[in-house]
């Protein structure tokens, strides 16, 4: 059986899906939830090894449920 990382150690370059912008990033952890440097979306870390963000979901209201 094969353990799967769940915590980066290093560094790596993260590419936003979004815009395209490229920069370093380093101590993640799956489903951690960053801001894009250059257009400041919000991302989720969906695999650490190798590093894999999307776009994180959008919260909805929960109107006091």
């Amino acid at each position: 059986m094969t353990a799967t990382a769940t915590t980066m150690t290093g560094t790596a370059t993260a590419t936003c899906p979004e815009c395209g912008a490229e920069w370093e990033v380093s101590a993640l952890t799956k489903g951690e939830i960053i801001q894009c440097p250059e257009c400041g979306v919000e991302l989720e870390v969906m695999s650490v090894a190798p590093l894999e963000l999307q776009l994180a979901p959008e919260e909805e209201e929960d109107w006091g449920e």
